[in-house]
C-alpha cells in the first residue's frame, strides 16, 4: 500500500519551494564550506572539513527526505471534502470534557503541522483520535499525557 502524504496546494508549493532552495543555494553553500576548509591544509587532523562533510551529509538527507514526500504526495482540493465527519483539512472545533475548554484545530498532514497556528497532524494522538467524528461525538484519546475526552462541537472545511 502507498503511502501517500496529503497536501494542501499551499503546503505542497512550500515543501517545493524549500526543497528547490535547498537544491541550488544549500548544494552551493556545502561546496563552497567544503572547499574552503579544505584549503586550510591537513585533511586528515581539519575539524571544519569533518563538520562541512557531515552538514553536507544532513543536506543531502534533507533534501532525499523532501523528494520522498513530495512524491507520494496528494493535493486536496478543500472546496470538495465533506464537512459531515472529521476528515483531514477539517476545521475542527472540539471541547475538553475534563476542563471545558473548547479549541478549533486544523487537521493537517505531517509537514504542514504547526502547533502554534492549531494545525495538527492526523497522525498524532489527537488528530488521529478525531479522525471519523461527527458532530455530537466523543472521542476518547490516549496522548503521552494521560487519557483525555474530547466532543466535537462542530466541523468546518475551508
Amino acid at each position: 500500500m502507498a503511502n501517500y502524504t496529503y497536501l494542501t496546494q499551499s503546503g505542497y508549493d512550500r515543501l517545493r519551494g524549500e526543497l528547490d532552495g535547498l537544491k541550488s543555494d544549500g548544494r552551493q553553500e556545502a561546496a563552497w564550506a567544503i572547499a574552503e576548509a579544505r584549503s586550510q591544509g591537513d585533511l586528515s587532523e581539519n575539524a571544519e572539513y569533518d563538520a562541512a562533510k557531515d552538514a553536507q551529509g544532513m543536506l543531502e538527507l534533507k533534501i532525499s527526505e523532501l523528494e520522498a514526500v513530495l512524491s507520494n504526495a496528494r493535493i486536496i482540493d478543500e472546496t470538495q471534502l465533506d464537512n459531515s465527519k472529521v476528515a483531514i483539512l477539517s476545521n475542527v472545533k472540539i471541547k475538553n470534557l475534563q476542563t471545558g475548554k473548547e479549541m478549533t484545530y486544523k487537521l493537517v498532514s505531517e509537514s504542514e503541522a504547526d502547533a502554534k497556528q492549531m494545525r495538527i497532524s492526523v497522525t498524532s494522538p489527537i488528530g488521529h483520535g478525531l479522525l471519523g467524528k461527527v458532530p455530537g461525538e466523543i472521542a476518547k484519546i490516549v496522548t503521552p499525557a494521560g487519557a483525555m475526552e474530547f466532543e466535537v462541537l462542530e466541523i468546518s472545511v475551508g
